[in-house]
């Protein structure tokens, strides 16, 4: 295939890659790179809503202290103030796509629910399937837009630099190889501009509630490109995901709590009032740790969700679709508590951005779950994720449209893909084998409860899997599990480094070691820096 060279590349199709490339499509040539179909992703999945002040009793300032609080001191100031001050354009940009948010019942207001950390009600939503009604409306818009050019069922195996290229001057991306998952060829898409917005990487944990593709992706190879990562050690863990065999990674809002639903253990006893004066309400952080507990001094495969004592029209008005799939495995939750268990959930860390989603390297840009911007700090307040998608998706295309217009740039040759050195796979066995013993191991060791002990037996067997996974990446021709499982070792890697460089517990990263917060180190960020990049001046 003819190698093709857009303004730019985006690499992900969630609501940060979609909301960037449809702002930007009516002034550059765009193409956007999708693992499955365009809306497959976390996007597409998030239940709860999107956070921004549009109360009337609620504020700006509320909105921040509430995410510095959730924080625990390693938010950025300018970026908390940033991100929540943009909010309710953003919000507006959405409602002008034609998304269709929740109303408050016989009124033209919308409906406004409350999450555990927030102090006002400011999550707007569609039910309890605001993923799902924003990328079907972006995917809608995206499909009938002449500027851009959709590849589906790709994954990028790994971006293009001048340094990987040995090209003089300082290193700028060129674009991506990319594989097409069907037919298995190697693409080269070429591009001024190239943005990550590959989501996060949960995928590293047996247990999470995010679909197949949160593997780590654009971390990775922002990473392997020379970019710097931040604060890889916290990593959320959703707190309340359906505990049926049946039920692979279904998540259980958390506006369910915010609409007045217990935690409670098989003999109907609450037990969240005992961990926090907030009780249900309390951080994800908070409220996981506070299961993990529970199950294990009772020695319990679950604990129970009950939303049975509100009133039956109220919860079938707001959570449809948990609803729906409770009862086609035979449970109805109007009258029975729901089986939930701790899963992955959200991944906090990853690649350092500024306010415009610029990388360390040129012409390179991160935006979403991908990055570290500053600001979810040590925990991400519930329902700030999706906002962080649209305001970074905003700021990052006024930065390109600043680059494209003053600052045009000659396209950069990249050579095709060579696989003359490379053969078929012999034995698909050991990246399945590899697959399953990262997740696991990452899971017993590197989970919601930490110690050095196990960090360290977690940090012994990512270095032997990432000899064997480098030894089958240059010896057998690439296909989708591989490309996967290499990205995954490097997220588990730094996951791990950074975990064991944080000698305390602050918010999402919490060990038995050091149990306590060291106040010392507010505003100390855990950062990693490739080797090559060591000394570099920033």
């Amino acid at each position: 295939m003819e190698q093709q060279h857009f303004d730019v590349l985006v690499l992900g199709s969630g609501l940060a890659g979609l909301g960037l490339a449809l702002r930007m499509a009516d002034y550059a040539t765009v193409a956007v790179v999708s693992k499955c179909e365009l809306h497959e992703g976390s996007s597409y999945y998030a239940q709860g809503g999107v956070a921004a002040v549009l109360g009337d009793n609620d504020t700006i300032q509320s909105h921040e202290d509430d995410t510095l609080q959730a924080g625990v001191g390693l938010c950025k100031k300018e970026t908390v103030d940033y991100v929540i001050t943009h909010g309710p354009e953003n919000i507006q940009w959405l409602i002008d796509q034609g998304v269709g948010f929740s109303l408050d019942p016989g009124s033209t207001m919308y409906h406004l629910t409350r999450e555990g950390g927030h102090s006002h009600r400011r999550v707007i939503h569609a039910a309890d399937a605001t993923g799902r009604a924003i990328e079907t409306t972006l995917e809608q818009k995206a499909r009938q837009h002449p500027g851009i050019t959709l590849f589906e069922n790709a994954i990028a195996i790994d971006l293009v630099t001048t340094h990987k290229l040995d090209l003089d001057g300082d290193n700028q991306c060129a674009g991506a190889y990319i594989l097409d998952r069907q037919s298995g060829q190697v693409v080269v898409l070429s591009a001024a501009n190239t943005v990550l917005a590959t989501g996060g990487a949960s995928k590293v944990y047996l247990y999470t509630s995010n679909p197949d593709t949160s593997t780590g992706d654009g971390i990775a190879m922002a990473w392997r490109a020379g970019c710097r990562v931040a604060n890889m050690e916290f990593v959320q863990f959703h707190p309340t995901c359906l505990y049926h065999p049946q039920a692979k990674s279904f998540l259980i809002s958390e506006a369910l709590r915010g609409e007045g639903a217990e935690l409670k253990l098989p003999d109907g006893s609450r037990f969240m009032p005992q961990h926090d004066e907030r009780a249900e309400l309390a951080p994800r952080d908070i409220v996981a740790r506070a299961i993990d507990y529970e199950m294990k001094k009772h020695g319990l495969d679950s604990v129970y969700l009950d939303i049975s004592h509100r009133d039956r029209d109220l919860i079938l008005t707001h959570f449809p679709t948990i609803y729906e799939r409770c009862m086609e495995l035979g449970m109805d939750i109007t009258t029975s508590p729901i089986p939930v268990v701790p899963a992955a959930h959200y991944t906090c860390g990853g690649v350092i951005t500024d306010l415009d989603g610029k990388t360390d390297i040129d012409r390179l840009y991160a935006i979403g779950e991908c990055t570290s911007t500053g600001l979810h700090g040590a925990n991400r307040l519930a329902s700030n994720s999706l906002l962080e998608c649209l305001v970074f998706s905003q700021s990052a295309v006024r930065a390109i449209r600043k680059d494209l217009e003053g600052n045009p740039t000659d396209r950069i040759s990249i050579p095709e893909w060579d696989e003359s050195q490379v053969t078929d796979p012999d034995e698909q066995v050991v990246v399945s084998h590899n697959w399953d013993e990262l997740r696991r191991f990452m899971w017993d060791y590197v989970g919601i409860v930490r110690t050095d002990k196990r960090l360290q037996r977690a940090s012994n067997r990512i270095g032997l899997l990432q000899d064997e996974i480098d030894e089958f990446y240059s010896r057998f021709k690439v296909d989708n599990n591989l490309i996967e499982l290499r990205n995954l070792a490097v997220v588990a890697d730094l996951t791990i480094r950074s975990a064991q460089a944080r000698k305390e517990s602050r918010g999402l990263h919490y060990t038995l070691d050091y149990p306590d917060t060291d106040s010392s180190m507010d505003q100390v960020d855990t950062i990693l820096t490739p080797d090559w990049r060591e000394g570099v001046s920033e």
